[in-house]
């Protein structure tokens, strides 16, 4: 019988479609493995469904040595807390979430883009310390975001998903920096770099993964290159901004204000990003609805299931 482990807490019918493959050990805790668990847990188990937080390293595949491990189940899209490369030269397949994660995100961004722009987390707190004085004609002016200029950095599913949201339910016109043309069912202008995308927009949103070619692609030119009524939305990865970069630009008012989904150095937030008040802050949220979880999670078992049968995985990385 194939061995399981489940790293982190998962919805229930996440688990118990997984214990129908063989014995589940099920971690049921929301913090991060350690790394001596991750080195003992690849020649204890066949599979490992795991996700974000969970550091598998080239060190510790290198420690673990001969994997019992066939395959690394991703709980999610992204995929840059795994050292592929390593798995690889393990002899341990990885595969992720595709698809699973789209519509969820993509709803996600639209939130931060309207409440940044409208200033929804601020007038927010301002009603619960009791500090509201009553309606008037120039109470808390926003961004007004029907018809405005979209531009999104990344044009895969999400940032489609994303810019067809903006174009068909806002009107917006759409701008984006890809590696290619996309062919679309919306009008959309490709531009050759990051400062002329972000001189062009009224919005700029990240939907791009994360890792090495992405760490700190948006940072102090991005932001010098957007108009000072500018709103800046990140729902890709933390560490694609340059977190230092977006506090002194919010701060100075360079930009109007971000929406933020995700960190640098999450879950840490520097306390200067939280003190202010032009910024809308999320608990990373971007794929929190039990359907979208539960599609994840049965996506990753379906991995699961076609390796350890043998066969070749859905989705691998």
């Amino acid at each position: 019988m194939s061995r399981i482990l489940i790293t982190r807490s998962m919805p229930e019918r996440v688990v118990a479609a997984a214990r129908e493959l063989g014995e589940v050990t099920y971690r049921d805790e929301t913090k991060p493995m350690a790394r001596d668990g991750m080195v003992a847990a690849l020649g204890d188990f066949d599979g490992i469904l795991t996700t974000l937080g969970d550091g598998w390293s080239a060190e510790v595949f290198e420690a673990a040595g001969a994997a019992r491990c066939k395959l690394l189940a991703n709980f999610g899209v992204g995929f840059n807390h795994i050292d592929v490369e390593a798995a690889r030269k393990a002899g341990v397949v990885v595969t992720n979430t595709p698809g699973t994660v789209t519509d969820g995100t993509a709803d996600l961004a639209l939130t931060l883009i309207l409440m940044t722009a409208r200033r929804a987390g601020e007038g927010e707190r301002l009603v619960r310390a009791g500090a509201w004085g009553g309606w008037h004609p120039v109470q808390m002016l926003g961004l007004h975001v029907t018809g405005k200029r979209l531009g999104v950095i990344g044009m895969g599913r999400i940032g489609q998903a994303i810019a067809r949201r903006c174009h068909f339910g806002f009107g917006m016109e759409i701008g984006y920096v890809a590696r290619s043309d996309k062919t679309l069912d919306y009008p959309a202008t490709r531009h050759e770099s990051l400062g002329a995308l972000a001189s062009a927009s009224d919005i700029v949103v990240t939907a791009v993964p994360g890792g090495a070619e992405t760490h700190h692609m948006v940072g102090t030119p991005v932001f010098e290159a957007m108009p000072d009524h500018g709103i800046f939305v990140n729902i890709a990865r933390g560490d694609v901004v340059d977190e230092a970069a977006l506090i002194a630009a919010l701060e100075a008012r360079r930009i109007a204000g971000a929406g933020l989904d995700v960190y640098e150095f999450e879950p840490e937030v520097p306390e200067a990003l939280r003190a202010l008040e032009n910024v809308v802050l999320l608990p990373h949220l971007g794929t929190a609805a039990l359907e979208v979880r539960e599609a994840m999670g049965l996506m990753a078992v379906d991995n699961l299931r076609a390796v350890l049968a043998g066969e070749v995985a859905p989705n691998s990385v």
